[in-house]
């Protein structure tokens, strides 16, 4: 349980309802289980503590030193209590340990798996609509780059890449996927995908709308993470609201059941 307390507490702030970070406990249990189970990109190690890898872990210590003194003692008890009172509960789907995937702020609905990084779909991650989450502000952001700098990071990644901004239409987005994250767009004589366009300018999500300024580009962004699974604050946000965490799994991960390993 130790390296559940770590996660728990790197992942998820321990002032969310404590129905949420029970729901992050279960989570975080079983996307390390399944991992174990079925990635080896680490060679002899199963998982990592990067969050933009696997999942983020802090030790007690750097965990407490992070927070105020006056709350250390009192937030750590809070996870533990979250660890323990759902101590070896995992999720499956038919039987099976499912992938477990949890991300910031979904900007009000979830994302599936195959819009993000292609491949197939698993059945228990669906769009789902997550109410409360514009009340958490701080993942609404904003990206502006001049047109210059806009061009060459374009560049860096299409020599042939070329654009007219005297032409109204030189970026425009053409699709939106059914979580409303931009699908396609395009960019001068370039169409991308809204996920490689957050990735070269480190847009928080693919849920943005993008404007010209005078002569600057703006991106402006909701949520945050690629939005596929369990959104944190959409937790903590149904937690507030009197959902307990077992609401919470199986409002995120569908025809699941929760099971004692």
């Amino acid at each position: 349980m130790t390296i559940c307390y770590g996660v728990v507490s790197a992942e998820m702030p321990a002032d969310y309802h404590i129905e949420a970070l029970k729901a992050q406990a279960v989570v975080a249990r079983t996307y390390t289980l399944y991992t174990i189970i079925h990635s080896n990109k680490h060679g002899d190690g199963s998982i990592c503590t990067s969050s933009a890898c696997c999942q983020a872990w802090l030790s007690k210590d750097d965990r407490m030193s992070k927070w105020p003194e006056e709350d250390r003692v009192a937030n750590w008890a809070k996870i533990e209590q979250a660890v323990y009172s759902t101590k070896g509960q995992v999720i499956k789907y038919n039987g099976e340990v499912i992938d477990a995937f949890f991300h910031s702020n979904s900007g009000g609905k979830t994302e599936v798996p195959v819009n993000v990084w292609g491949g197939t779909d698993f059945p228990y991650l669906k769009v789902v609509e997550t109410s409360g989450e514009d009340g958490y502000s701080q993942f609404n952001s904003e990206v502006k780059l001049s047109k210059n700098e806009f061009t060459d990071k374009l560049k860096s990644r299409y020599q042939n890449f070329s654009i007219n901004f005297d032409n109204q239409d030189c970026i425009k987005i053409l699709e939106y996927t059914d979580s409303g994250r931009v699908r396609t767009i395009k960019i001068g004589n370039q169409n991308l995908s809204g996920v490689e366009v957050r990735a070269i300018f480190g847009l928080k999500s693919a849920k943005f709308e993008c404007k010209i300024e005078n002569d600057d580009i703006k991106f402006s962004v909701v949520g945050y993470g690629h939005g596929v699974g369990m959104s944190q604050t959409g937790a903590d946000s149904m937690a507030k609201s009197g959902s307990n965490y077992k609401d919470i799994i199986k409002h995120f991960y569908s025809d699941i059941e929760i099971v004692d390993m």
